[in-house]
């Protein structure tokens, strides 16, 4: 059944994401040069305690392309991860949108959270999705007009929020402030999709406070 294979899909997911997770954590067995080791100390989200965190070496030989590209991928799963969290929040608490997700009558209401998600949302829901992730992928989250002040810029001349207002030092402060809330998202919603599928909520019963 869909169900099954959702659930399934989910498991080997969240194996694999695990997987990539401790990797992470594997000791680089590369040979480094203190000159490609020193290159990316002084990089923004090179914070105590750590400082600059390489463990597979994947930047051990200073290459300034190859590292802007990893470090475009992790704000671009950190952004991705701390909307995962809120909306994970959210449905948590019962928010819903109004109206129907399909033409069947089938209402954003009657989707549950979490996991069972899946198995509730229609085709006609799933092809909603994806055609606003890909709209959002090939028009606003990259820097289209080549106009961005660092990676992950991708304000396009269109959404500016007032940051150049900021002065140097405070737009250094906000950018590593938005990379360590995504590095926490990221590890946020791996733990909460893991303890769903243990049977463990981390989201605590607050009905007996109401």
């Amino acid at each position: 059944t869909n169900l099954k294979k959702n659930k399934s899909i989910m498991k080997l997911a969240i194996l694999a994401t695990l997987a990539a997770s401790a990797v992470a954590f594997a000791p680089a067995q590369v040979a480094q040069t203190s000159t490609s080791l020193n290159a990316f100390d002084d990089a923004l989200g090179a914070q105590a305690p750590l400082g600059f965190f390489d463990p597979l070496g994947l930047v051990a030989d200073g290459n300034e392309a190859k590292f802007d590209r990893l470090r475009y991928v992790e704000l671009k799963h950190g952004r991705v991860a701390m909307l995962a969290v809120v909306g994970y929040l959210i449905e948590k608490a019962g928010i819903r949108l109004p109206g129907a997700i399909s033409y069947d009558g089938t209402t954003f209401a009657d989707i549950p959270d979490g996991f069972d998600a899946l198995a509730a949302i229609p085709s006609s829901g799933f092809l909603q999705i994806f055609g606003f992730i890909g709209f959002l992928e090939i028009f606003v989250m990259q820097d289209v007009q080549g106009t961005g002040e660092f990676v992950g810029d991708f304000r396009n001349g269109f959404i500016d929020y007032g940051w150049d207002t900021f002065d140097e030092d405070t737009k250094v402060q906000k950018r590593a402030i938005e990379l360590n809330q995504g590095r926490a998202a990221m590890m946020g919603i791996l733990a909460l999709m893991v303890h769903e599928k243990l049977g463990v909520s981390l989201i605590p019963d607050l009905s007996e406070l109401l």
